[in-house]
């Protein structure tokens, strides 16, 4: 599989934040953004992510088959937000995006495990703390497969305990195949990297 960007271009308000940006990601690779604050990381992430329309150009996945045709089938998106319903429990909005995403990953148990969760799957998502929040949305890049990862500032509120667990976590993705595209300012631990740079525009 490939994630390939042409000519992007992404707008904020009306304003271009970014233009004319191009990679080519096969698997196995990782791209990380950087920039100052208000230079369009999280604009760059949602237009790849299919959330807000590119402003030009176009971003497409090659080798995904009838089963991922597109960006968007083809990939998890981690946000600022974490997309889980906090009157829910844990493990009820697992089992949503579980059932929701398609293809089924590691048990809602197992993943939490893995993110150093374990028993706490019966909690009210609204109980658990801000790194445990975190943890939790963590677990929903693995409940269920998809090939492309975007993530944007994905270690914002982790303890580095918890930062080294997601850096194995993501090396592992990559050496099944998996591709990552991650907006940040701290050191991820990805090695071999590509890197780009977005700087004001608009």
């Amino acid at each position: 599989m490939r994630l390939i960007a042409e000519n992007l271009g992404g707008e904020r308000g009306g304003e271009t934040v970014f233009s004319g940006i191009g990679f080519k990601l096969e698997k196995g690779e990782a791209l990380i953004v950087t920039g100052p604050n208000g230079a369009g990381k999280s604009t760059f992430l949602r237009v790849i992510a299919g959330l807000l329309p590119a402003a030009e150009g176009r971003v497409t996945v090659e080798g995904g088959g009838e089963d991922l045709p597109s960006v968007a089938s083809a990939s998890h998106y981690l946000g600022h937000l974490n997309a889980m319903k906090t009157a829910l429990s844990v493990e009820e909005n697992l089992d949503f995006w579980r059932a929701f995403q398609g293809e089924p990953g590691l048990g809602v148990e197992e993943a939490l495990e893995t993110v150093g969760l374990g028993g706490l799957g019966h909690l009210p998502f609204g109980y658990l703390s801000t790194g445990q929040r975190r943890r939790a949305s963590i677990a929903k890049l693995l409940v269920s497969r998809r090939p492309v990862w975007l993530l944007d500032e994905p270690t914002a509120g982790l303890d580095k305990t918890s930062e080294e667990r997601f850096a194995g976590l993501m090396r592992g993705h990559r050496q099944e195949g998996g591709i990552i595209v991650a907006a940040t300012h701290l050191p991820l631990g990805l090695q071999g990297a590509k890197g780009l740079v977005l700087g004001m525009t608009g």
